[in-house]
């Protein structure tokens, strides 16, 4: 199942997301749409709040779909460790159509459970060190925008906010 995407504006998006306690198939099944919508919106990651569950959940696929095994599911995670700095473009399926520099750490290493409940680190680099830190902060309560300067984040927040006037959003 495709869910939608919850676009900036929603509450869910800007409060931390509860810890999942439940494992099983229900949370297999989730995990499963998560993938799915990802994929659907062109994504290489997606945190449960962006589907409108406060969730402390994540995936994340920097193939996009090419690897299996890249594959990677995040439940309850927390970042133990950035080191060094990269800028790229960045942008966001809940704020779809912005994108800007965003410095993130090169290497990020992740803490969480795996589908299972299974204790699991994870250590990225590049591409995958940014959407551990972008997806964690979902989960967070933060969007890519905060680590914006304050000019570039109110020039993003004032077009959305004449995109939702004019019933665009």
């Amino acid at each position: 199942m495709i869910y939608p995407i919850v676009k900036y504006g929603q509450d869910v998006l800007e409060k931390p997301a509860a810890g999942v306690k439940e494992f099983g198939a229900p949370l297999e099944k989730l995990v499963e749409d998560m993938f799915e919508t990802m994929y659907a919106a062109n994504g290489v990651g997606l945190a449960a709040p962006q589907i409108g569950l406060s969730l402390r959940l994540c995936v994340i696929d920097v193939s996009s779909g090419q690897d299996p095994k890249a594959r990677l599911v995040l439940v309850n995670p927390a970042i133990m460790s950035r080191d060094g700095e990269q800028l790229e473009e960045e942008g966001c399926l809940s704020l779809p159509d912005f994108r800007a520099k965003t410095a993130r750490p090169a290497v990020t290493v992740a803490r969480g459970l795996d589908i299972k409940g299974q204790p699991v680190e994870i250590k990225g680099e590049g591409l995958l060190a940014r959407a551990l830190s972008h997806e964690i902060d979902h989960l967070d309560g933060k969007l890519f925008i905060c680590h914006l300067s304050r000019l570039k984040r109110d020039s993003i927040l004032r077009r959305v906010r004449r995109m939702i006037k004019a019933g665009e959003w």
